[in-house]
């Protein structure tokens, strides 16, 4: 075949392979055009009906219970807790709880249910909280009214010789502390009533880094176990969810006022047409310790520690009569007042409340910040006698109020305490915090009106004083001036050691294998318990609890958050 033979063949066949490339492009859409149409329709569907959804679902739930509750935390973890954070997680036994809680913060979702403020208990009000009922309540040592961790502590106070040597000279509380003495209105719901810290201590077993010391404690010794390497947490020897007594403190409940024009029966402000901020109001003011004590024992009946007790009550008695003591609002729970003198004639009137539990909010059916113990306080600062402003502690911290701004009774300050978590607020309402949509709030009302003034230890601190000063009785130290704490005149041997522990007040945050704990939104169902007034700040310059968001509110504005 010559040269153009071959040309034509190669050329024939280079036609052939072009016509079946052609024809094979013809063919191929033909083939894969519904293939790929109902592939490409499976996947739409499956990212439109399931993925997008899904996904939808899961990241609104990651936003709602995990970074909107982290955003608005007003007070964020630092590295310590996130490390303590992962060791709570881990206490679950189950690996599905664990990622829920880790990634959705879906905290023992398998323990929720309904966490009811009692169990069928009925309060203990009227001729039976003042009978046979009331003493077996508090736990008393005998018929003269004190409670046992009370009396051990007057008794062991005066024992050291403390009042003799061991005490500065002690000081009256000023007049002017007691006539702005503030009210609180506890809420008409209220199932967790002012609590006696020495009776509340008689429940406790102090634990040491989560294992219990298995001993006894009481208030001339509970300073003691600051001296122990680790976090001490006061726990309840009672499973909490069984509801004992002591936890409610029926017999906290302020005995009612006298009816009066103008006045429910529960001591509420005047109705619409008269004043509540009349200065004609002239109730009587009332000496801090109660004159009835001792009264009932017979002298030949007293130990040489009640009689020196007794002596001292009496004289303090010239002022208030019994029957003015009986007008209303007196509670069996005594208050804590410490007084703090500071520069420019400032002093600062710490006004302590405590309760053996705190009842936590409702959110969806759930509840959230339940724990053991609970300090609750207001400080009414003062200049040259006259009253300033007032501090209203509201959980984690608190807002200040002008005195002007707040309600008054005559010219006492009138507050209230929310249901359950007793944090305390200029009006009655709701206050919503932290979660959004006012799906977490307290609520106020004016329930039992409480005068704690009627019934109040008192100090005065000084955080120059020297501490542990030596007494008579060798190495012992005197239990009654440590860390700058006084006891004020009108109770000169009252334990004070007391008001130095550094501990939490009641249990640590259970943790999640615990069947009673979950956590949702970011909040615990069971928190941890509080510290007492010795980590309250008393020596705060700015009047806030936390002096970095210190802000003085010359009106109530409800909805008004510490942290806004």
């Amino acid at each position: 075949m010559n040269l153009r033979g071959y040309r034509d063949a190669a050329h024939r066949h280079m036609l052939s392979a072009s016509d079946y490339c052609a024809s094979l492009r013809r063919f191929m859409p033909n083939i894969s055009k519904p293939t790929a149409s109902r592939t490409l329709r499976s996947i739409r569907w499956f990212l439109r009906v399931v993925f997008f959804p899904i996904f939808l679902v899961l990241g609104s739930l990651w936003f709602l219970t995990s970074l909107l509750p982290r955003i608005l935390n007003p007070t964020p973890p630092d590295e310590a807790k996130q490390r303590w954070n992962e060791e709570w997680i881990s206490s679950s036994p189950y690996w599905l709880d664990r990622q829920a809680c880790r990634w959705v913060s879906l905290c023992g979702v398998h323990h929720v249910k309904w966490d009811s403020p009692t169990l069928g208990q009925k309060p203990v009000t009227g001729a039976a909280r003042d009978g046979p009922l009331r003493l077996e309540l508090r736990s008393l040592g005998g018929i003269d009214g004190m409670p046992d961790g009370w009396k051990d502590s007057f008794a062991e106070s005066i024992s050291q010789g403390c009042k003799s040597e061991g005490r500065n000279a002690t000081k009256a509380i000023p007049d002017y502390v007691l006539e702005y003495a503030p009210l609180v209105y506890l809420h008409s719901d209220e199932n967790f009533w002012p609590a006696d810290i020495a009776e509340h201590v008689r429940h406790m077993n102090p634990h040491l880094d989560g294992e219990p010391l298995n001993q006894s404690v009481s208030l001339s010794d509970l300073h003691l176990l600051d001296e122990r390497r680790g976090r001490v947490f006061l726990t309840s020897k009672d499973d909490v969810e069984s509801r004992p007594e002591w936890l409610h403190s029926h017999v906290g409940i302020p005995e009612p006022w006298e009816q009066e024009e103008g006045d429910d029966a529960t001591g509420s402000p005047p109705k619409k047409g008269s004043s509540q901020d009349d200065d004609s109001d002239q109730r009587p003011l009332y000496r801090i310790s109660d004159p009835r004590r001792f009264r009932w024992l017979p002298s030949s009946a007293r130990t040489p520690a009640d009689k020196v007790i007794r002596r001292q009550l009496d004289n303090l008695i010239t002022s208030t009569s019994e029957s003015q003591i009986g007008q209303g609002g007196r509670s069996a729970a005594p208050a804590t007042l410490v007084i703090v003198e500071k520069e420019d004639g400032i002093v600062d009137a710490f006004w302590f409340f405590f309760y053996a539990y705190n009842l936590g909010q409702t959110v969806l059916g759930m509840r959230f910040g339940n724990h053991v113990g609970d300090w609750e306080h207001s400080v009414v600062r003062f200049q040259h006698g006259k009253p300033r402003a007032v501090f209203l502690s509201e959980h984690a911290a608190g807002q200040v109020y002008t005195y002007e701004a707040l309600e008054k009774r005559g010219v006492r300050p009138v507050l209230y305490s929310a249901v359950g978590s007793h944090a305390m607020y200029p009006n009655p309402g709701n206050h919503p915090y932290v979660l959004p949509f006012n799906m977490l709030k307290d609520v106020t009302d004016r329930g039992y009106l409480w005068d704690p003034s009627k019934n109040t230890y008192s100090y005065w601190y000084d955080a120059k004083k020297e501490t542990d000063v030596p007494s008579s009785t060798g190495n012992r130290t005197c239990s009654g001036s440590p860390d700058g704490f006084t006891p004020s005149a009108e109770n000169p041997d009252a334990p004070t050691s007391w008001l130095s522990f550094m501990g939490a007040w009641g249990d640590n945050i259970y943790p999640l294998a615990d069947a009673r704990q979950w956590r949702l939104f970011n909040q615990y169902h069971y928190d941890e318990g509080p510290y007492g007034p010795k980590l309250k700040n008393l020596e705060r310059r700015a009047l806030c609890l936390r002096g970095d968001r210190c802000k003085i509110l010359e009106a109530i504005t409800p909805g008004q958050k510490w942290y806004d």
